[in-house]
């Protein structure tokens, strides 16, 4: 049997992974002195209030190489193989780690890069799932997916370049011009990094411009694709999003779910994630 293991920032729903088996290893969040454990010590919401009253942007880290082998360890039985779909190893060390406890086990694991992180991570382990409930073998699922993940598209809007601030990517005083200036910042996810596309005025341009972007590189058929959209305490952008894709390009569905620790740090409050 094959067993599909993640790490949490895959932002699936906790059903959607209960009822596939899929177990998750848990990056860390860092406050200053305070750790907390990913989908288990900190929920979303809890999250997102710390990081906005805290001047100085959270830290992630990866999880060990004994914290996967001891996942690993418990979930196969003999005989079973593991395919461990990870974030990209560009944002994070976390594909590193799970390569490293490959090499402590017995157990037959694959180790996948998605090269996404949020819902472009969460539609690859979708994928895995019908694969593998379909009865492919391990190499044609991992051959399907990296073309699968060849042919994906990311966007990522940050509505506050807050915390790019804080990150020290941009000075404060450009962070400062760019809020007087309603200034948001589009970008897009290539090759596993994330990089500046397009900045836009005023948080309604911003979105019309995500959704004209989003059809042009959908080439305008959506009718067999997923478009899979992560908020960062942003459902109302969200769903706008969501009722205009479908109205605008009929898509076979367009799912909606909140963005969790390790990509709201990058994001910000407000920060959206679109894949398909």
């Amino acid at each position: 049997m094959i067993h599909i293991v993640t790490d949490s920032s895959c932002d699936l729903p906790d059903e959607f992974l209960a009822r596939h088996n899929i177990p998750i290893v848990p990056l860390t969040i860092r406050f200053s002195d305070e750790e907390y454990k990913e989908k288990i010590d900190i929920t979303p919401e809890e999250f997102y209030s710390k990081m906005t009253a805290s001047s100085t942007l959270p830290k992630t880290a990866q999880p060990s190489p004994a914290a996967f082998l001891k996942v690993f360890e418990e979930t196969a039985s003999p005989g079973d193989e593991i395919l461990c779909i990870t974030i990209s190893s560009k944002l994070s060390g976390t594909f590193q780690s799970a390569n490293v406890a490959k090499t402590m086990t017995s157990i037959p694991v694959t180790v996948f890069d998605s090269l996404a992180a949020s819902p472009g991570h969460a539609l690859q382990i979708m994928k895995a799932v019908e694969l593998r409930d379909s009865g492919h073998c391990m190499d044609e699922i991992v051959d399907a997916l990296s073309e699968f993940r060849r042919n994906m598209t990311i966007f990522i809007y940050l509505q506050t370049l807050e915390n790019i601030v804080k990150g020290g990517r941009i000075t404060r005083f450009q962070g400062t011009v760019a809020n007087i200036m309603n200034i948001k910042l589009i970008c897009e996810g290539i090759e596993g990094e994330v990089v500046p596309l397009e900045k836009v005025r005023g948080n309604k341009r911003a979105l019309e411009r995500l959704i004209s972007l989003i059809g042009e590189r959908g080439k305008q058929d959506f009718s067999n694709k997923t478009i899979y959209i992560t908020h960062a305490q942003n459902l109302q952008d969200a769903e706008f999003l969501k009722a205009e894709l479908i109205n605008r390009y009929n898509p076979l569905q367009v799912l909606v779910y909140p963005t969790g620790p390790t990509v709201g740090a990058y994001t910000g409050v407000g920060g959206l994630v679109i894949t398909f």
